[in-house]
């Protein structure tokens, strides 16, 4: 009941307009990227993270109702990846890894706690 609640609750948002949450990457030795990841009504979801130097970016199923969604990774000097997001209850918050092609884990989180990067 709780997580069709939120689903509902995200769903009505949603109706009204894109959502975009901040987003921040730490790489293996503490690199930082920050960013967003932008949910669209279409279900298209996206996010991108930069230092400036360093971007990268992935798709995501924006309308999936899983807590745990899988998305690709491209960054600008080559590497790829395959990242695993954890959603909490609201959809609007969570934290995950990446394991990048050159065998390294990245770590990141949205929401809320994103800003505090």
């Amino acid at each position: 009941m709780k997580k069709t609640t939120a689903f509902l609750g995200l769903a009505l948002l949603a109706a009204c307009s894109d959502i975009t949450l901040p987003v921040a990457v730490i790489g293996p030795t503490g690199h930082i990227l920050r960013g967003t990841a932008t949910a669209r009504l279409s279900g298209d979801g996206s996010f991108e993270a930069s230092d400036g130097k360093l971007r990268c970016a992935g798709t995501y199923d924006a309308l999936s109702t899983s807590p745990t969604i899988s998305f690709p990774v491209q960054c600008s000097n080559g590497l790829k990846g395959l990242g695993t997001a954890v959603r909490e209850s609201s959809g609007l918050a969570g934290s995950g890894s990446i394991r990048m092609s050159n065998g390294t884990d990245w770590r990141f989180v949205f929401g809320k706690a994103a800003e505090t990067f």
